[in-house]
């Protein structure tokens, strides 16, 4: 390029960016759009069922999840459920928080495929503090 050549530089680049994937989606706002979180860090839902999961090559081990229908928009999401036998804690029609696990680019974390949220309260008590037995489960 040369002299009195930056308007049409400037043009180009703008034009040449919508090629790219990355700021396409982030000027369309896909991912927000795809979310089922709606942007949300967390939500909560209604448990419709517990499930196994198995893991990914090279581990063999059935992760536990549970089947969660949310309260803001009816979409039905898979939520890990980590801990020690914290499945126990966990019945159908409770009230659990979930929140993202955290994976790369927003997709599934580890060795579990196609889970992206894990529970982290059931009946508005902490699952952690339920599993390793620091308090008991509220009655609802």
């Amino acid at each position: 390029m040369g002299l009195m050549s930056a308007r049409k530089m400037m043009k180009s680049s703008r034009k040449f960016k919508w090629r790219q994937r990355v700021y396409k989606s982030r000027m369309l706002k896909l991912r927000v759009k795809a979310d089922p979180l709606e942007g949300s860090s967390q939500a909560k839902g209604i448990v419709i069922s517990k499930f196994q999961k198995e893991a990914r090559q090279p581990n063999s081990a059935m992760r536990k999840c549970c089947k969660v229908q949310l309260i803001k928009n009816g979409i039905a999401v898979g939520a890990f459920i980590p801990g020690n036998l914290a499945q126990k804690f966990i019945d159908e029609h409770d009230e659990v928080i979930i929140e993202r696990i955290g994976g790369r680019m927003g997709r599934s974390k580890g060795d579990i495929p196609g889970i992206r949220f894990q529970v982290i309260k059931v009946n508005d008590q902490p699952l952690h503090r339920l599993w390793t037995g620091k308090i008991e489960k509220g009655r609802r």
